[in-house]
């Protein structure tokens, strides 16, 4: 485990300090091969399942990656990361991000890797996996093709939120969730990358709290969230907090970078943009104020045919404190 720990530092390392696309290529593989045991150790035949899916989506992507960078250098003799100016290296570049991150069209991977995969995995693929092509994106975002990451971006947050909608495994929906962020991350990256990085940071910020809640409840359906209300409450009643920060609703954390993006968009006159994708995330907060609900629900355990869950006396780690207090009261602080 440390040294799958390590090689995922060292490979997210490698790629967002690279300034040669083969660096930047090999950063990547390295954290590929290093998240692949990781979800693959429980020796499900699901969690397999999902390390080849996750293996053959990524080696593709890395795959496009090489392509599109020795196009570029063909063509202009340049392999520095912020010199890609050819315009096909720069789509093939696109689709192989928009693969890497599981961007729409190439999103069908993901929810079925988080799926087969434990939660502290699960939380590792949605932000540090998330984390160098989302750097590459924003070193070569001045070149990229404006109208196609907008489109993506549209469709991502749509399908997101829409696909979100009739799931009752925690962890698809917290998928499908990432995939709408995502689409709010793309569609201002070539305007102002800054607020791109601002908003993932906010949003690992929020979703790490949201997954280390979930695994000291050790809750993965909606049906057994119903229940975890008698283990401790104050910590449900603040995931309740969290998820709605995460939706994005205005006094949290969450609401700060949706604020900043769409005050951008209107800056740069793509009002139809920023109403089309303001109205796409209210499919999300469907899906969050289901889980709030289930998360604080408080009827008596016996309407269930689960096992009744009893408060345990153990104290709530340190870490989740802060991160779920930084994650509803940044914005309001600030």
């Amino acid at each position: 485990k440390l040294i799958f720990t390590t090689s995922l530092l060292l490979g997210t390392t490698i790629t967002i300090s690279s300034n040669h696309w083969i660096m930047a290529w090999a950063g990547l593989e390295i954290n590929t091969l290093a998240i692949l045991p990781l979800i693959s150790k429980s020796h499900h035949p699901r969690a397999i399942e999902a390390a080849t899916k996750y293996f053959l989506t990524q080696a593709a992507a890395s795959a496009l990656v090489l392509f599109s960078s020795m196009t570029n250098a063909w063509h202009t003799g340049q392999w520095d990361i912020t010199q890609l100016t050819h315009p096909t290296s720069c789509l093939i570049l696109t689709s192989a991000i928009a693969m890497k991150l599981g961007l729409v069209p190439f999103h069908f991977w993901f929810p079925e890797v988080l799926q087969g995969s434990p939660l502290t995995t699960g939380l590792l693929l949605s932000t540090v996996m998330k984390f160098p092509p989302i750097t590459l994106f924003f070193m070569t975002s001045p070149s990229l093709n404006q109208t196609l990451l907008v489109l993506m971006a549209i469709l991502s947050a749509a399908l997101g939120g829409w696909m979100g909608l009739n799931q009752t495994q925690i962890r698809k929906i917290l998928a499908f969730s990432s995939i709408s962020h995502l689409g709010w991350m793309t569609i201002i990256i070539s305007y102002s990358p800054k607020l791109t990085l601002l908003n993932f940071y906010l949003y690992t910020l929020m979703t790490t709290a949201v997954f280390l809640t979930l695994n000291s409840f050790k809750t993965l359906k909606l049906s057994t969230l119903m229940t975890t209300w008698t283990k401790t409450p104050a910590l449900s009643a603040m995931l309740f907090l969290t998820l709605l920060s995460l939706a994005g609703l205005p006094p949290l954390t969450g609401f700060l970078p949706k604020w900043l993006i769409i005050q951008e968009l209107t800056k740069q006159d793509m009002i139809t943009a920023a109403v089309t994708i303001s109205m796409l995330s209210l499919l999300g907060l469907f899906f969050y104020l289901r889980l709030a609900y289930c998360a604080t629900i408080t009827l008596p355990p016996h309407t269930t045919n689960h096992m009744k869950q009893w408060r345990t006396n153990k104290p709530v780690s340190a870490m989740i404190a802060i991160l779920i207090t930084m994650s509803t009261m940044l914005l309001p602080i600030s």
